[in-house]
């Protein structure tokens, strides 16, 4: 159950000085550090005679939370940006894609693939209709032997460089760095 009540009170600037010291000695937050002292005085309350509420847990399994170096964190929100995408986003995606072994492709690439897709399959449909034109007799101001040959090395070319963007992908994603330039 997600803990969604609070409890809040006015201190001293040197209790709230004390409170910060303490929480920054154990690498918490100050008000993980006043739940924890809170909960400590309710059981101990409750030991001595007074009746509680059982506590109810959060699941610990939905949030992760993970210290940085700053300079990690710097190296963090640079690769996010490469890509793109929020920090916290970057760093869920990365740990899902090394989980299940995925590459997974940032919205960006993957919209740019599609329209690429599109692209293809109009130029396909188009030279079906002139080869459907040519094997029935027709010539028409269609293009020429050479023209045709042209539009197959674009397609081929076009094919490599979505095969290569999908492998430096995958490789961005095994080395957990994203290259800007396509």
């Amino acid at each position: 159950m997600a803990a969604d009540a609070f409890i809040q009170c006015r201190v001293t600037p040197e209790i709230k000085a004390l409170v910060r010291t303490l929480a920054q000695r154990d690498q918490i937050t100050e008000s993980a550090l006043i739940k924890q002292l809170l909960e400590v005085v309710l059981r101990s309350s409750a030991a001595g005679g007074l009746s509680i509420l059982e506590p109810q847990r959060a699941a610990r399994d939905v949030r992760l939370y993970v210290r940085l170096d700053p300079t990690d964190r710097l190296l963090l929100i640079e690769r996010a940006a490469a890509r793109g995408m929020p920090a916290a986003t970057y760093v869920t995606v990365l740990v899902r894609s090394h989980l299940r072994n995925l590459a997974p492709l940032p919205k960006q690439e993957l919209l740019a693939l599609r329209s690429v897709v599109a692209e293809l399959g109009a130029i396909g449909r188009n030279l079906n209709q002139i080869a459907r034109a040519m094997n029935q007799g027709q010539r028409g101001a269609g293009p020429g032997h050479e023209e045709l040959r042209a539009m197959l090395q674009v397609g081929g070319a076009l094919r490599d460089h979505v095969k290569a963007l999908l492998a430096r992908n995958a490789e961005s994603w095994d080395q957990g760095y994203a290259e800007t330039a396509h």
